[in-house]
């Protein structure tokens, strides 16, 4: 593996063959019983050790994200955090899960009866993790899986398989039978009979559009996918506009802006739209761009250079159709200055698509209405911000804005690993988070029992 930013080898990892991929399949297929019926404190347990050495073990697998992915270490010490917390929540929801009893004497028909329900696993699962969030992103497959007692085939994306690796090391200290987590770094069109193999009837995919081909081509599978968006921030005129500015200049750039609910659209509203650009882009340049290895740094490079590439060509498309640089958007290498476009045509593709790079987009509005209806007018639906202090408008976004999160007072790009996450529209179906993704990978099963009184 390259760091992208120095292009160094950063290390080296084996790819499984035909063979042992098979293997990982079949011993998940094999495990499925044992795993379901994993007593409570076992999978608990195996829980929170992991979560105890990912703590232990943060700073070297901070480094290890950095020198695999570019991410800015700063960055990356707060994603192993979040994995860690990741793994704890799975390991206390485990313990409290405790099913549901349903008294069924409501109605006359159901004197002497009561329903217990329990969820039990769908089956094993095939989990499918990007290159942006390679431990934590990861953490949220593999936790709610050992949570409910469901084997998972890991594949973590090409570029950055180790993050992946050395969990799956810390998973092999624990008591989990052999078989219920296999990571297995691959290239993606070697997991093409994955997709389709009936021994993995869940698939949870996290990454790009190309999540719909995998759902037409096994649609018989349960399937989650989190597909990303062009996250819109909502700047109204009761904001605190420099609160607004930090928060939407640092977190539509930080990662390099390769972050599914990062800051793209900026929607002002027009009493304060001068007065708002001149601190957003004051507040960009001041953001420390450079070697993701230095504490400091916030914005590093790009996954590689054909990202980088892509990235300033569609911000040059931008002001060639019109729009207005105003600062950024110059590449050197692999890593690209933090770009802020104006006036950028309604039909461009730094607004219509996920540009998944340092780049914000500004858009004048008149006011609320007008604001809500620019953060529909899009394809995605992840999340949205919406700076303001009405309390009226908050629960107005709340309930018209077209997005699986809206987050009041703060940017899109705010996720706590405990609540729900996902989108609609383009930006995918199901749910994160670990009580979620614990439902999502079960079904509830009933028992009835009869002849007792209550």
């Amino acid at each position: 593996m390259t760091n992208p930013y120095t292009g160094r080898v950063a290390g080296t990892v084996a790819v499984p063959t035909p063979a042992q991929i098979e293997a990982a399949v079949a011993a998940a297929h094999a495990v499925l019983d044992e795993a379901a019926a994993l007593p409570a404190h076992v999978r608990a347990e195996a829980l929170a050790h992991t979560s105890r050495r990912l703590d232990e073990r943060s700073e070297e697998i901070a480094r290890v994200i950095t020198a695999e992915s570019g991410k800015p270490l700063k960055w990356s010490r707060g994603e192993v955090s979040r994995a860690v917390s990741v793994f704890r929540w799975a390991a206390e929801e485990v313990r409290r899960d405790s099913g549901q009893m349903q008294r069924l004497d409501t109605d006359p028909t159901g004197e002497g009866r009561v329903a217990l329900i329990r969820r039990v696993p769908k089956g094993a699962v095939l989990g499918i993790s990007p290159f942006n969030f390679p431990l934590n992103l990861v953490a949220h497959k593999i936790a709610p899986a050992i949570a409910v007692g469901a084997p998972i085939v890991l594949k973590p994306a090409p570029a950055t398989p180790m993050t992946a690796l050395l969990l799956g090391e810390i998973l092999a200290e624990t008591n989990l039978p052999g078989g219920m987590v296999s990571v297995l770094p691959m290239a993606n069109e070697s997991a093409a009979s994955l997709l389709t193999d009936e021994r993995l009837p869940v698939i949870s995919f996290t990454g790009g559009q190309f999540g719909w081909e995998l759902q037409k081509r096994a649609p018989h599978k349960h399937v989650t996918l989190e597909l990303g968006g062009n996250a819109a921030a909502v700047v109204l005129a009761d904001a605190d506009l420099d609160w607004a500015a930090q928060r939407i200049a640092l977190f539509g750039n930080h990662q390099a802006g390769q972050v599914c609910i990062g800051v793209q659209r900026v929607i002002v509203a027009d009493a304060v739209y001068d007065d708002f650009v001149a601190k957003l882009v004051a507040r960009v340049e001041e953001l420390v761009t450079g070697d993701p290895a230095d504490p400091a740094t916030e914005v590093g490079p790009l996954i590689n250079e054909a990202a980088a590439i892509r990235v300033v060509e569609w911000v040059e498309e931008a002001v060639a159709d019109g729009a207005k640089l105003l600062t950024g958007g110059r590449r050197d290498g692999v890593t690209v200055s933090p770009a802020v476009l104006a006036d950028a045509p309604a039909d461009s593709k730094v607004v219509r698509e996920e540009i998944f790079g340092p780049v914000l987009v500004l858009q004048r509005v008149s006011g609320v209405d007008e604001a809500f209806a620019q953060v529909n007018d899009s394809d995605f639906g992840l999340q949205a911000g919406v700076f303001t202090t009405d309390l009226r408008v908050a629960f107005r976004a709340h309930r018209e804005l077209q997005v699986g999160g809206v987050v009041i007072g703060d940017v899109p790009a705010f996720r706590a690993d405990q609540m729900p996450y996902g989108g609609v529209k383009k930006s995918g179906v199901g749910k994160e988070g670990l009580r979620p993704a614990m439902d999502d990978l079960t079904y509830e099963r009933v028992m009835v029992l009869t002849g007792v009184q209550l």
